[in-house]
C-alpha cells in the first residue's frame, strides 16, 4: 500500500493540468473496480460458508424403543431385570427435517410385510429370503413365506464344519452376507414358514442368544483340545440348534403335494439360485474383475463379487429398482444421522458434503473401516425428489420399528453410494454390466 501511495504522489508532480485529471480518474475507476471485487468476493464467502456445516454434532439422552418394550421384555423373565439404561448418544441436528419417509409416495415392488429378526444377528437371512420371495412373485405370480431359521440351520452347520477344516481359523458369529442364502439354498432347498418356523418356545421374537453362545463355547474347547472330527462336530451343532429352534423338516406338504425343500425350491419355486450375482464397488481391487469380499461375515472367502465403478455400482441399483427387480443391500447402518425415529439414513455436511462424496471419499471409510459391512436390508423402491433419488428399504432390525412407517427405512442417495458395500441382484437386472464383463 506505501508503494502504491509513493508511486501516486510521483506521479502527481510528474503530470499537470488534463494529465493529472486524467490520472486521477484513472486512479478513481482503479479504486471502484477493486472495492465492487472485495464486496464480490466477500458476498461470495458469505454465501459459500453459510452452507457450510447447516448439520450440527448433538448429544442426545438414549429413549427406550421397540427394542425395550417388546423384544427386550418378551425376553426377560424377571421384573428385577434391568433394560438398557438411559445414556447420552452422538446424534445429528438436521436443519431441513423435511423427508420423504412415507411409503405411500413411493412404487413399491411386491414384497411380504416386514418382520422383526428378534434379538438375532440374522439380517443376512430376513433381508435376503425376503428379497427371493419377491423374486418367486416376480418371476412365478406366486406369493409364499420362506422360513429363515431353516436357513440358519444349515449356514451354522456349515460354519461348523468349515471351523473344524480350517483347524479353528474361521470367524464363527452370527452375520453372514446376503449371498449365503442362495448358498444354503443350492445344497439344501428351502421351506415355508408353516413348515419351520424356528422356535421350540412360545416367546413371540427370535432369541439367539443362549444358543449362539452355546455353540461358540462347544468350538472353543473342540479347538483347545485339537478335537478335529467334522461328523462329531457337525452333530454336537445340530443337537444345540435342534434344542432351541427345532429339526429341520426333510420331507414336508404343501399344498396338497409332497416335498423335498430342494423339491420345493426347483419344482414348485422354480428358483435357479445360480442366476444372482454379488457386485461390490472398492478401488482396492481392478474394476470388471470378480474379487473376494474382504469381510468377516464372508467367513468361507467367496471370490464371486463383481467390482464396478461407484457410477456403475449406484446406476446399477437405480436401475434395478426402476425395471422391478428388488435388491438385498448389505452394507453400514451405524452412522451419526440414520435416525431411527425418522426413519431415514442421511450423510450430515460435517462428515462430508454431498459433492465430495465419490470413489475416493468411499475408499476412505472402507479402508479405515469407518464402513464396515453391519446390517443386510432389503431394498424395494426408490424416487427421485428435488434432483436426487430416495430409496425405501424393508428392515428386520429392531430400529426399523420405530420408524414412522414400521419395518420401513429411507436411505438417501447419498448414503447408498458412501456406506452400502454390496448387493445381491438378479442377473437379468444387471445383464448389461455383465455382458461387458462376462465375454
Amino acid at each position: 500500500m506505501i508503494k502504491f501511495i509513493y508511486n501516486v504522489m510521483i506521479n502527481l508532480v510528474n503530470l499537470q493540468g488534463k494529465k493529472i485529471i486524467s490520472f486521477m480518474l484513472k486512479i478513481i475507476v482503479d479504486l471502484f473496480k477493486r472495492i465492487v471485487m472485495i464486496i464480490i468476493f466477500c458476498c461470495f464467502c458469505s454465501i459459500i460458508f453459510a452452507q457450510i456445516n447447516k448439520d450440527k454434532i448433538i448429544f442426545e439422552d438414549y429413549k427406550s424403543g421397540y427394542y425395550e418394550n417388546y423384544i427386550l421384555k418378551d425376553n426377560i423373565k424377571n421384573e428385577s431385570d434391568s433394560i438398557k439404561p438411559i445414556t447420552k448418544y452422538l446424534s445429528c441436528d438436521i436443519q431441513n427435517n423435511k423427508f420423504p419417509n412415507d411409503t405411500a409416495l413411493y412404487k413399491l415392488i411386491w414384497h411380504n410385510k416386514p418382520l422383526s429378526q428378534g434379538m438375532t444377528g440374522t439380517c443376512w437371512c430376513f433381508s435376503t429370503t425376503s428379497f427371493l420371495e419377491s423374486e418367486v412373485k416376480r418371476i412365478t405370480g406366486v406369493e409364499v413365506k420362506f422360513s429363515e431359521m431353516y436357513i440358519v440351520y444349515w449356514e451354522y452347520v456349515e460354519r461348523a464344519i468349515d471351523f473344524v477344516k480350517t483347524r479353528g481359523e474361521t470367524s464363527f458369529t452370527e452375520g453372514s452376507e446376503a449371498n449365503a442364502v442362495t448358498k444354503i439354498c443350492k445344497k439344501y432347498g428351502i421351506v415355508p414358514f408353516e413348515v419351520y418356523k424356528g422356535k421350540t418356545s412360545d416367546a413371540i421374537f427370535y432369541n439367539h442368544s443362549q444358543m449362539f453362545d452355546e455353540m461358540n463355547e462347544y468350538l472353543k474347547k473342540v479347538k483347545q483340545n485339537n478335537r478335529w472330527n467334522e461328523d462329531l462336530v457337525a452333530k454336537s451343532i445340530k443337537n444345540i440348534l435342534n434344542n432351541y429352534i427345532g429339526v429341520p423338516p426333510e420331507k414336508f406338504n404343501y399344498k396338497n403335494a409332497a416335498y423335498t425343500p430342494i423339491q420345493f425350491l426347483n419344482d414348485y419355486l422354480k428358483l435357479k439360485v445360480n442366476d444372482y450375482y454379488s457386485f461390490m464397488s472398492t478401488k482396492e481391487f481392478k474394476y470388471n474383475e470378480k474379487h473376494e469380499l474382504i469381510e468377516a461375515d464372508n467367513w468361507w472367502h467367496d471370490d464371486n463379487y463383481y467390482n464396478i465403478s461407484l457410477d456403475e455400482y449406484f446406476d446399477l441399483i437405480v436401475k434395478s429398482i426402476e425395471n422391478k427387480f428388488s435388491i438385498s443391500i448389505c452394507g453400514d447402518v451405524s452412522e451419526v444421522a440414520n435416525f431411527r425415529d425418522l426413519g431415514v439414513a442421511v450423510i450430515p455436511d460435517f462428515d462430508i458434503p454431498s459433492e465430495f462424496i465419490n470413489e475416493d471419499s468411499r475408499q476412505f471409510r472402507l479402508s479405515n473401516s469407518t464402513t464396515t459391512d453391519d446390517h443386510c436390508i432389503h431394498l424395494i423402491g426408490c424416487k427421485k425428489i428435488d434432483d436426487k433419488y430416495w430409496f425405501v428399504v424393508k428392515d428386520s432390525g429392531s430400529s426399523s420399528f420405530d420408524s414412522p412407517i414400521q419395518g420401513y427405512r429411507f436411505f438417501s442417495e447419498d448414503y447408498i453410494k458412501l456406506k452400502m458395500m454390496n448387493i445381491l441382484v438378479h442377473k437379468d437386472a444387471a445383464k448389461g454390466i455383465l455382458n461387458k464383463i462376462i465375454k
